[in-house]
């Protein structure tokens, strides 16, 4: 069902582009700041296409776009940017600290040019829906660069691992043509796979495959787009026509190495907010678990335990609290469901696998109900902001950023790729996957 095909990627040369100079993170990761060092690292860093500067002065003539485009070609032409001399897969492997904790996992996977199907062919398979604006930019990248610089992130399920075999084979039989450690400690490794058999057995073991995208939902529909523009120009279908294909990074499931971090919501501007208002809303479905505190001491010991009773009650459906105090009053909390509540009558309006999500249980059953945050107010950004990192989240509140914290553990990589090939969507910010693939390890052009 999904097909793959090795490609000539265009690497950065080394002798002209040291790779931890010049790789960047995928662009909607990249802030001001972020995007400020990537200039001042080196002429050739691959922020100038990837997320350029746009200036008040910009033309039609001379923008982000005509300047991103103006950039790739110059570091073709000298050298900067060269062509692998033989269509390869490549194997990528990542090391990583997972975040808040000292486990250390290495991610493997491989990159290949796969076919771009529409959702409706019953092969690719998306889990959140899409914005216009960022595909409206994107699209305009890609007419201007006629390059992937990122690759987009696919999950797929081999219980057999047969690609993991493959790949771990490749890494033992050589060095990795690219080594480099980025801003967040993450060491990125790459290896070119170009013997034939090798590259047989990965297309063998992919056919039978269907594709989630975990990343790069936007760059996958624009990567759409721009085919189908390609296709009305031509008048036909060449099924070899390199935009008939986007550059992607193959994950398997059952792998060791993937995961997944929990986005937490932080949630201020609420009407009339109060704590022991929500909590009796909530009693009859949620227990609730106090950990209180007064001084920054018993504060220090009660975030520790509550944190570790949050990922221990997981299995049990499981959200973390932080509101601010009524009086003097200080405690973390832990919800978890009561014993045979009834999902369907506390999320009606959802379908029960979307139920089996803590992310929905958050907005279905608390947000709304309990605190007025309706959809339409998630969308609009009127009363939700989003937080990464657990502590970051809990300061929020102290800070007087937010009236209260609710912390989620992760989803489940399963519940992922069962929603996904179900047809269904899960709410926006419901997967985190870490870490995330640096741009302009590989490249792919759709003209050369």
């Amino acid at each position: 069902m999904a097909q793959v095909y090795p490609f000539r990627a265009f690497r950065y040369n080394p002798k002209q582009a040291p790779f931890d100079r010049v790789l960047t993170q995928p662009y909607d990761k990249i802030s001001p700041a972020m995007q400020g060092k990537y200039y001042a690292a080196d002429p050739h860093n691959l922020i100038a296409v990837e997320k350029g500067r746009a200036y008040p002065s910009d033309t039609p003539q001379n923008n982000v776009y005509t300047r991103a485009a103006a950039a790739m070609e110059d570091w073709i032409l000298k050298q900067v940017v060269v062509q692998d001399p033989a269509p390869s897969f490549y194997g990528y492997t990542q090391e990583y600290t997972v975040p808040d904790t000292e486990e250390r996992r290495t991610r493997r996977g491989f990159i290949g040019a796969g076919t771009l199907e529409e959702y409706s062919a019953g092969v690719v398979f998306r889990h959140e829906h899409t914005l216009s604006g960022p595909k409206a930019d994107r699209l305009e990248l890609l007419r201007h660069t006629k390059t992937h610089t990122g690759q987009l992130f696919m999950l797929y399920s081999d219980a057999e691992k047969r690609i993991d075999a493959l790949l771990a084979d490749a890494e033992t039989a050589a060095a990795p043509v690219t080594e480099m450690r980025d801003e967040y400690g993450v060491m990125h490794r790459l290896w070119v796979i170009a013997e034939p058999q090798r590259l047989a057995a990965i297309q063998k073991a992919m056919a039978d495959q269907k594709l989630v995208i975990a990343d790069g939902h936007h760059r996958y529909e624009t990567a759409l787009n721009y085919r189908n523009e390609r296709r009305g120009r031509g008048g036909k279908i060449d099924p070899e026509a390199p935009y008939e294909r986007a550059m992607m990074m193959f994950i398997n499931t059952r792998s060791e190495g993937l995961t997944i971090l929990p986005t937490h919501r932080l949630a201020a501007n609420v009407h009339d907010f109060s704590w022991s208002g929500v909590r009796r809303h909530l009693e009859p479905w949620f227990a609730a678990e106090e950990f209180p505190f007064s001084g920054s001491g018993e504060r220090s010991e009660a975030k520790k335990k509550f944190l570790a009773k949050l990922a221990k009650a997981r299995a049990k459906r499981a959200i973390g609290v932080y509101p601010t105090p009524g009086g003097k009053k200080r405690a973390f909390y832990v919800l978890t469901l009561r014993e045979g509540v009834n999902l369907a009558q506390l999320l009606p309006n959802v379908s029960p696998l979307q139920r089996e999500l803590d992310v929905v249980l958050l907005h279905e059953g608390i947000l709304e109900p309990a605190l007025g945050i309706t959809p339409q107010a998630v969308k609009a950004e009127e009363n939700l902001t989003y937080e990464r990192e657990a502590l970051a989240a809990l300061d929020a509140v102290d800070s007087g950023r937010a009236q209260v914290s609710f912390l989620l553990n992760p989803c489940d990589v399963e519940q992922v790729m069962k929603i996904a090939t179900s047809g269904e969507v899960m709410p926006q910010k419901s997967t985190d996957f870490y870490p995330k693939l640096m741009s302009g390890i590989t490249m792919y052009r759709l003209e050369t």
